[in-house]
């Protein structure tokens, strides 16, 4: 057995240890949230937080986050998280919708440690997040906007 803390919750699943933990979220625990884009960690839908860094899920076994603090898309009591949720709808970011959990989550991230960040910043954190639908610019602006929020 494997303690996972999700967002808030504790879970104890029964896993083998390299399983990796995009498939314990949607097998297991039913978050179906966090999304398979490419198996290889290069595409960025699959992310979560891990103690609030952005990490890709499709590749990270179950057991190295043992007792960590882990943040899924389902995560409504998270403040960053809703503060771009309604950025993102402001921004009309979403197009087919497929990457945008795990662009959330990078942006969380983000703003958990810069408050102000610029274009350039903003680029450098979402440069692992692919977006096939091309709303890089509407993705910047709500993460511009959510920053406000967060600040005001």
């Amino acid at each position: 057995m494997i303690t996972l803390f999700v967002n808030g919750q504790r879970h104890e699943v029964d896993a083998p240890p390299d399983t990796p933990l995009l498939w314990v979220w949607r097998d297991t625990l039913g978050l179906t949230g966090t999304k398979y884009g490419c198996g290889q960690a290069a595409c960025g839908a699959c992310t979560v937080q891990v103690n609030g860094s952005p990490m890709r899920s499709c590749v990270l076994p179950v057991s190295a986050v043992a007792c960590a603090q882990v943040t899924t898309i389902e995560a409504t009591g998270d403040r960053i998280v809703q503060a771009l949720q309604r950025a993102w709808v402001k921004q009309e970011v979403s197009q087919c919708g497929y990457c945008q959990p795990g662009q959330i989550l990078s942006a969380a991230g983000l703003l958990a440690g810069n408050p102000r960040p610029s274009d350039s910043d903003i680029d450098a954190a979402m440069g692992g997040n692919l977006c096939r639908c091309a709303t890089y610019v509407r993705i910047r602006a709500a993460i511009h906007d959510a920053a406000a929020t967060l600040r005001a």
